[in-house]
């Protein structure tokens, strides 16, 4: 594992840590994907993914621990959530609607998401934006209630976004950084944070988890 790269991004300076040659055997992690039944979990993912064993989970979790001690005051540091094996398979013009937009995995302050990237060739990465109208770059219990105002006002005036993976600014979002992926690297940042998938369109979508945008998404979070 190299040395984290730490950025702050955007107005609030909200850590993000990128990490490469992270896993010391990454092509076991495809293997082991490529072996199991991947479906479709969730509304929100625009693809399949399949649940990475507990034990694996567990041993990443204590692997980044004391990354999640020094760069964002997490002390003790929070369980194992989710763990999946996630893989792109949506066409841009099949996409729902809610996965046009930027989103947050919940508003906890104690919420991160490790997001590890196991395909070869172009990956595209992870985009995070700020509402235009709040000024928002994170969603925390505060600012819920105005975050979703502002965001039905802005659908009301300037509509959905079309079918297509979000990418660049937008009408209700402006792309505060964009981190792109790789094989083997992975990024950590706080679970709040307001993000989307970037996927280019050289990003090969396939239903092969040894062909297509295969990554190992590790959510950590507890009461």
């Amino acid at each position: 594992m190299q040395t984290p790269r730490l950025h702050r991004q955007g107005q609030e300076q909200r850590p993000l840590l990128v990490i490469d040659d992270f896993w010391p055997d990454p092509d076991l992690l495809r293997e082991d994907a490529a072996a199991l039944r991947m479906g479709e979990i969730g509304p929100h993912y625009p693809g399949v993914r399949a649940e990475v064993p507990t034990r694996l989970a567990e041993t990443m979790r204590r692997k980044v621990a004391p990354l999640l001690v020094e760069h964002f005051g997490l002390d003790p540091v929070p369980g194992v959530s989710e763990a999946y094996y996630s893989l792109v398979t949506t066409d841009p013009a099949q996409l729902a609607p809610i996965q046009r937009l930027p989103h947050f995995d919940g508003v906890e302050s104690r919420r991160i998401a490790v997001l590890l990237f196991l395909g070869h060739g172009p990956q595209g990465g992870t985009a995070f934006y700020r509402q235009r109208t709040t000024g928002f770059e994170s969603v925390d219990a505060m600012r819920l209630d105005p975050f979703r105002q502002a965001l039905e006002a802005g659908v009301r005036t300037h509509g959905m976004p079309p079918p297509s993976y979000i990418a660049g600014d937008t009408p209700l979002y402006e792309q505060i950084a964009v981190q792109p992926g790789g094989f083997n690297r992975a990024l950590i940042y706080a679970g709040n944070t307001l993000h989307c998938a970037y996927l280019p369109p050289d990003v090969r979508l396939s239903t092969d988890p040894l062909a297509g945008r295969l990554t190992l998404n590790l959510f950590l979070f507890d009461d």
